[in-house]
């Protein structure tokens, strides 16, 4: 094994586990926030207040990390914006005024977007080096992240929120401070400037392609939202008790999880283009049986169904928006994190004047434009 290829297997290696970390603290952030709104005597409006200035200043975050995350800057912007961000769940665990709340949400948002665009920039450099897909093996850390931080919560229900808020955040953000030395090698600030050849500038997204590629990250990112905010709803107005509706997101989480894991080998095998648009296609097909069907147990598997086809959409988003640069990757990461938070209201509104069940074609539908769409976003934007 060479030198080089060692170093780039521990940068695997140090990006799974951010990847991993980041799943984490959201998981935990989503899953103990009605205690953070209890303990701070929230209503519905200021609860939405908190949750409005997180996404405001994810946003900000986005574009700032976008503008700064080249690649000599990217280990510095993977540690600060690890750090600020445990240090500002611990804020959010003690916060018990909404003036507080809001201050820390805010900060929140601010070092998660900066977070995230380091790190996919640095996933991207690092599938570049490697010279085969490994972005959805990455993601997949991030969804196996997020169901270890939803267990952490649950098994910890019973304890005051700002005692797992703070244990997780300290634990993080030492191991954040223990992965410097490590995180330092990411910037190849040591190797020779190389040249790029005209196969990696034929790679480059065209503006069109650039927010095509953004408008399908919505597209997929409101499915994400639609499932996080309505898949347990959706199987309680079907009758289903309690423990099986809590089970929907669990499934399509798990789904999306398993999936990550597969669809590098896929992707190697056949392509980006024909590997997005045959699992938008198993997404819209799986969402919209579970919906029409009017069955909990068919409803439970349309919602795995439609995690497992929606797997591999997001990364590969993102590989292609990389070789435009890490405002590239801000950009299709913001315009998709708008579907994600815009999306459950879009359904709620929807549900208010129809059903539900009707509502929730949305992101079928949705599912499908990718797959109609994903060839002409995706062609001669991946290796």
């Amino acid at each position: 094994m060479s030198a080089e290829s060692a170093a780039d297997r521990h940068s695997r290696t140090l990006l799974t586990g951010y990847f991993l970390g980041l799943g984490t603290i959201m998981a935990v952030w989503g899953a103990r926030m009605p205690a953070v709104q209890q303990a701070a005597h929230l209503g519905t409006a200021g609860l939405a207040l908190v949750l409005l200035a997180a996404a405001i200043g994810m946003v900000a975050g986005l574009q700032i990390g976008g503008r700064y995350a080249r690649p000599a800057r990217l280990p510095a912007l993977l540690t600060t914006g690890s750090l600020a961000l445990t240090g500002c769940l611990i804020l959010v665990g003690h916060g018990e005024s909404l003036s507080a709340l809001l201050t820390a949400a805010l900060a929140f948002g601010l070092a998660h977007g900066v977070l995230d665009v380091a790190a996919n920039s640095a996933a991207v450099r690092c599938q570049n080096a490697f010279g085969r897909p490994i972005m959805s093996g990455l993601h997949a850390a991030y969804s196996l992240g997020a169901l270890a931080g939803a267990a952490l919560a649950v098994l910890t229900a019973q304890a005051p929120h700002s005692a797992l808020f703070t244990a997780t955040g300290a634990l993080l953000a030492g191991v954040a401070v223990a992965a410097v030395p490590v995180t330092r090698s990411l910037s190849g600030a040591d190797r020779p400037a190389m040249r790029a050849s005209d196969r990696e500038l034929s790679l480059v997204p065209s503006p069109g392609k650039l927010w095509l590629l953004a408008a399908l990250a919505a597209a997929s990112l409101l499915g994400e939202g639609a499932a996080d905010d309505w898949a347990a709803v959706h199987l309680h107005t079907l009758g289903a008790p309690t423990a099986a509706s809590a089970t929907a997101f669990a499934l399509y989480s798990a789904a999306m999880a398993a999936g990550r894991l597969t669809v590098d080998r896929l992707t190697a095998a056949f392509g980006a283009p024909t590997v997005v648009r045959a699992g938008a296609i198993l997404a819209a097909a799986g969402l919209t049986i579970g919906v029409a069907a009017a069955s909990a147990p068919l409803a439970l598997t349309g919602w795995a169904v439609f995690g497992l086809g929606l797997s591999a959409t997001v990364p590969s988003l993102i590989t292609a928006a990389g070789a435009g640069g890490a405002q590239a990757v801000a950009t299709v990461t913001a315009t998709g994190y708008l579907g994600l938070l815009a999306g459950p209201a879009l359904i709620g509104a929807l549900a208010s004047a129809t059903t539900l069940s009707t509502a929730l074609l949305l992101p079928a539908l949705l599912a499908a434009a990718v797959a109609a769409l994903a060839h002409r976003a995706l062609e001669n934007t991946t290796p």
